[in-house]
């Protein structure tokens, strides 16, 4: 088997290539960061003996989403790990608008460019595993986190429907919905976590096999599960409220 994990460069799409290659899958891994990319690479080769490809690509960039397309297809991908993504935190009217937009760039449209092409492809040969990287943030508003709660909402309807369309069928789509897990991402957003993030590896690890067991929704702990139930049974402008004060808490760095 081989599998395709953007945004492996760091955190849980790192994680996650580590855990197919100690299951003996090949992986094609792809970041913006080459270098990050080639010690991964080599760290995989040496431990667990697979074969590894690595692909630098900005997906903010559209031509560079489809230019990964292209140069792995050839391979007949049969699980795609679409994590690349990341974050702004700050109050809408003040935060930078290009970093936004980058942000969506990313998040929204090459999630959704590399999941229809994939999706396509599996569905000609009636296989394939697909997990996408949401978050329990998705299922809630997000004050001072505005974009990046409502990007993730996107990931997880679109999933959602999908999945539904695919019921039946050999292809199997999830998505992973943690909290705070350690990862770069705060950094990224320029914040700081105000609850203990959960370790990344073990969240990789039960990502994968939650997966190929074919659960649609991958929650890692008690602090996710809850989001979710939250999002369910909470008014939203309750929720709202909640989320701006312990938003507005967060330290930035």
């Amino acid at each position: 088997m081989i599998a395709l994990v953007t945004g492996a460069s760091s955190g849980i799409g790192r994680d996650i290539a580590r855990s197919l290659a100690k299951h003996g899958i090949n992986v094609i891994i792809t970041a913006r960061r080459r270098d990050r990319l080639i010690e991964l690479k080599h760290e995989l080769i040496e431990k667990y003996g697979v074969k590894v490809m690595c692909i630098a690509a900005d997906l903010s960039k559209q031509n560079q989403v489809f230019k990964l397309y292209d140069a792995v297809k050839k391979y007949n991908i049969d699980i795609f790990i679409n994590n690349a993504g990341f974050g702004v935190f700050g109050e809408f009217t003040e935060t930078n608008l290009e970093r936004e937009l980058d942000m969506i760039d990313v998040n929204i449209k090459a999630f959704h460019i590399l999941f229809k092409l994939f999706t396509r492809d599996f569905k000609k040969r009636d296989c394939g595993y697909i997990l996408n990287t949401a978050s329990s943030a998705g299922f809630i508003p997000g004050p001072f986190f505005s974009s990046y709660y409502a990007s993730k909402s996107y990931i997880i309807r679109m999933t959602q429907a999908v999945a539904e369309e695919l019921r039946g069928t050999g292809v199997h789509v999830s998505m992973l919905c943690p909290g705070p897990v350690a990862t770069e991402f705060g950094e990224t957003a320029r914040v700081k976590f105000r609850t203990i993030p959960y370790s990344s590896e073990k969240l990789a690890e039960h990502a994968v096999r939650e997966m190929f067991a074919g659960k649609q929704m991958i929650c890692e702990n008690a602090f996710s599960k809850a989001m979710v139930i939250l999002g369910k049974f909470v008014p939203e402008r309750v929720m709202a409220f909640g989320v701006r004060l312990f938003q507005s808490q967060r330290e930035r760095v």
